[in-house]
């Protein structure tokens, strides 16, 4: 083994780049480095991987001088994920002797390999992490382990100790629950009864608080929710807490890490939660997602697949009032969060209440 290999994730959210990075470990029974490109946000999500030797950023700037950079580092092979006439060209410019990247784009012809992606040929079921590894496959590499790597570091440990100290929580006492995607914060429409709803079920069936996460641009939403979830008398203010925007990512995984569950729509944090072990649920709530291909990789997890009609050619970006979601069907998200726990002998008896 020897010789330096380029993971080219410079697109798609976090979830993508992270479930991408099974093609580092794929590489590596070839490759002796095997180094990330990736996004500036994506950054500090790669960084914690332990298949990755180092993380690279696109920032978009001055191709030229990215591909000169590339250059130096004398890299023998790159696999382009997200293949863009950018990304393309840049590891061509690179010099990188053999460059994998899709089929059937006008820009293809810069790749010496050139993999035709199974979800544009119809497929629906296999999941993500295997389609990705169809680009290592054209170098020969493989891997069967197919939960991807994410390690909170020391300071990420200490900061997550900290927030929950300073929420009055126990270290590993609660169940966190995500209710936003990408679009949410963008669209000004999201709904917040079904997630008030959801947290307080969860007390209600685990006895244990709701950490509920999110991003800095969620904090409107998650207020939304914090206030609805606390308006009912039954159930005390501190089963609920709001820590949009109190986490980067490598303190959501050490929170998620110690976590009894993860229960949230499907988005980066359901994957990191699924990578670091937490029992995690995800809610795919929209006619067009595809459970199979995005649920949640990890040793315990579970989907809830669509239940509510959505509008015709409705998207998740698109969507006019987000009905699934002011419509979760709690009851069986409660059901199946259940199955997953109740296994854990700490949560039997609250589970059984």
């Amino acid at each position: 083994m020897n010789g330096r290999a380029l993971l080219y994730c410079a697109g798609g959210g976090i979830g993508d780049s992270l479930v991408s990075t099974l093609i580092a470990r794929a590489l590596r029974a070839k490759y002796e480095t095997v180094d990330a490109l990736t996004l500036p946000g994506h950054r500090a999500a790669l960084e914690r991987v332990p298949d990755l030797n180092g993380v690279l950023v696109d920032d978009g700037g001055d191709e030229a001088a990215l591909a000169a950079t590339l250059r130096r580092r004398a890299y023998d092979a790159c696999v382009v994920t997200w293949a863009t006439a950018r990304t393309a060209k840049i590891a061509h410019l690179a010099a990188i002797p053999v460059r994998v990247g899709q089929a059937r784009r006008l820009y293809s012809f810069r790749f010496t390999k050139r993999v035709v992606v199974r979800s544009e040929m119809g497929d629906v079921t296999s999941h993500w992490g295997d389609i990705q590894l169809d680009y290592a496959r054209a170098l020969g590499c493989d891997t069967d382990d197919r939960i991807p790597g994410f390690v909170p570091t020391p300071d990420d440990e200490r900061e997550a100790d900290a927030l929950v100290a300073s929420l009055g929580v126990a270290r590993d006492g609660y169940i966190i629950l995500h209710p936003t995607n990408a679009e949410a914060p963008k669209r000004g429409i999201w709904p917040t009864q079904g997630w008030a709803a959801l947290a307080r079920a969860l007390h209600t069936a685990f006895g244990l608080p709701v950490l509920i996460s999110g991003t800095p641009a969620d904090a409107a939403i998650n207020a939304a929710i914090l206030r609805e979830a606390r308006d009912d008398a039954n159930v005390p203010n501190e089963a609920f807490h709001d820590i949009a925007g109190a986490a980067g990512i490598g303190v959501f995984g050490a929170l998620a890490a110690r976590a009894r569950g993860f229960v949230g729509i499907t988005t980066g944090s359901m994957h990191v939660a699924a990578a670091v072990g937490a029992p995690t649920v995800g809610i795919f709530p929209f006619q067009s997602d595809f459970p199979e291909r995005w649920a949640p990789a990890g040793v315990r997890t579970a989907i809830v697949r669509p239940g509510f009609p959505c509008h015709p050619g409705d998207t998740k970006e698109t969507c006019r009032d987000y009905a699934c979601i002011a419509h979760l069907d709690v009851e069986r998200i409660v059901a199946v969060t259940r199955g997953l726990l109740e296994r854990r002998p700490e949560l039997k008896r609250a589970a059984e209440k």
